[in-house]
């Protein structure tokens, strides 16, 4: 009996159940403090490299790089503009339960739980290396912020080692009151300061990152566009029907879509900025700084912009006013000559500096249409996740083959010799825009009164035009809409069909004809490899 009594008594240094659960939740949160501690770390070492180094946005960028297509356009499709805080998001949760299983994993290895760190501290050096416009400094803050949390780790679980208790007195046979326990008090204090100094360090980087910033905010203030050499024509009357829920004709900037891979949107000064225009068939090589640009006779043109991700019915494309340096000049001026003419080269290959490349058929941008560095949208230098200081776009085709953000070089090659993003990624090489018509009123599931209902939306056919938009109920005959007054071929197009609906649910469909004759087909494909198709329908109920 009584040695029963002895075996259930805690042996001298070991830990009751609650001491050990205690342990397992406090080393978990060594992992969080940890990881926390190689964030904010690493963005204090971004802010001096430069901010896309951050690890968050390395490894992001990496995922994002190696997405397949389908699933680029499901995030889009489901997320819109927000997928990329999804992405965030999801690899801050990611990075949570990894440093917390490695918190816990540090309680009986401490050694192994800190070389974890350290190899994850690798994964995103190697991310930030290994995108299209990294460099060997960029390794830095992952480097750094994973050493620094991987001796922070070290420490915490340090003090989370159960108390060595000196021999018992003579004759002692209770257990003492603090056997078996850690020193809580020790690591509380660990713990909040290294937590408090990871939060400063957050701080302090991300008002480095802010002051780095404010000399490209003061860059874009500074700007007074000229006025154009060559003004946008008056809109017509009659091009905004101002219908209740219908798509404005000019789309504000604040509105614009923006699809694009930067996780953080580059903030370029226009003081340093400069374009190289360069490669096969280029025979002087050019470049151009910001306020050459700006010396330069400008064009100001109404264009409508579609992106590729745009599924039928879609919110990815909207209308502005540009202006900018025609792009035909200035490759005419480096004695780039289009295919048709003998050129060498038949791709243009825009590259971002965030290292996107964009291939753009030569001889679309130089057969007429208003192609143009923007140096400007509605009335303002560009927007900074629009583009500032520059961005390509080219009327009549898809934004992922014409619409380079932040750009700053232009090489002059041919599709057989290169590549683009894109393409490597399953899209096709070409891509111009398709013939395509979306209901904005009345909205999917909407309950209008029986009577008299207008039934109206946008189309567009950049290049070609909008000449008759049609709509059915319920599968019966196509009745022919009432278009808004035309801009130009390269916007899009407002119309109306006033519907005696009555009661009941109804499906409505809409289709366009350009001006070449061609109507929109009705078969319902994705957006991969070059854009989607079908018509528009929505469902309403009348009751």
């Amino acid at each position: 009996m009584k040695a029963d009594q002895n075996d259930s008594q805690p042996h001298r240094g070991s830990l009751s159940r609650r001491s050990r659960w205690a342990r397992a939740f406090l080393a978990a949160l060594s992992g969080l403090i940890a990881g926390f501690c190689a964030l904010c770390v690493a963005e204090l070492v971004a802010a001096v490299v430069r901010p896309e180094a951050g690890p968050v946005t390395a490894v992001g960028g990496a995922v994002i790089d190696r997405t397949p297509a389908a699933v680029k356009d499901f995030a889009i499709r489901n997320f819109g503009t927000a997928d990329k805080l999804v992405l965030q998001l999801g690899i801050l949760t990611l990075l949570a339960v990894f440093a917390m299983a490695v918190g816990v994993l540090a309680l009986r290895h401490r050694r192994l739980g800190a070389a974890a760190v350290l190899i994850f501290g690798v994964v995103g050096a190697v991310a930030a290396i290994g995108r299209p416009e990294g460099r060997p400094g960029d390794a830095l803050p992952s480097v750094v912020g994973a050493l620094v949390a991987a001796g922070v780790l070290y420490l915490l679980v340090g003090r989370l080692a159960p108390r060595t208790l000196p021999p018992p007195a003579a004759g002692e046979t209770e257990v003492r009151a603090d056997q078996g326990t850690f020193d809580r008090r020790s690591f509380v204090i660990a713990a909040t300061v290294a937590a408090a100094a990871s939060a400063g360090a957050g701080y302090a980087g991300r008002r480095v990152t802010a002051s780095q910033q404010a000399g490209a905010s003061a860059s874009r203030g500074a700007i007074t566009l000229p006025a154009p050499a060559s003004a946008a024509p008056p809109v017509p009357r009659g091009v905004d029907l101002g219908i209740r829920g219908l798509s404005s004709f000019v789309t504000p900037n604040k509105s614009f879509y923006r699809v694009d891979t930067a996780l953080v949107v580059p903030r370029v000064d226009a003081g340093r900025w400069s374009l190289r225009i360069h490669g096969k068939g280029v025979t002087r090589p050019l470049t151009v700084d910001y306020q050459e640009l700006l010396q330069r006779e400008l064009i100001e043109r109404d264009i409508t912009l579609t992106c590729v991700s745009n599924e039928v019915g879609g919110p990815y494309v909207g209308t502005a006013r540009w202006i900018g340096v025609p792009l035909a000049d200035l490759l005419r001026e480096a004695g780039v000559k289009p295919p048709s003419k003998g050129g060498k080269a038949d791709q243009l290959v825009a590259r971002s500096v965030d290292g996107m490349t964009i291939g753009t058929p030569v001889e679309d941008v130089m057969d007429g249409r208003d192609a143009m560095l923007a140096l400007g949208m509605n009335g303002e230098p560009l927007p900074f996740r629009h583009g500032f200081p520059v961005r390509m776009l080219v009327p009549g085709l898809y934004g992922y083959v014409s619409a380079c953000k932040w750009i700053k070089d232009i090489e002059l090659t041919t599709f057989d010799e290169y590549d683009a993003y894109w393409v490597k990624r399953s899209w096709s090489r070409e891509a111009p825009i398709k013939t395509q018509s979306r209901i904005d009123t009345p909205r999917p599931f909407a309950s209008p009164k029986a009577g008299t209902v207008p039934v109206a939306g946008v189309a567009w056919a950049q290049q070609r035009g909008i000449a008759r938009v049609e709509v059915r109920v319920d599968g019966g005959e196509w009745q022919t809409a009432r278009l808004a007054a035309e801009d130009s071929r390269d916007t899009w197009r407002q119309w109306v069909w006033e519907w005696p609906a009555t009661t009941g649910s109804h499906t409505l469909e809409v289709r366009a004809t350009d001006r070449t004759g061609a109507t929109q087909t009705d078969k319902r494909v994705g957006t991969v490899p070059n854009g989607a198709t079908g018509w528009h329908s929505v469902v309403v109920n009348v009751p």
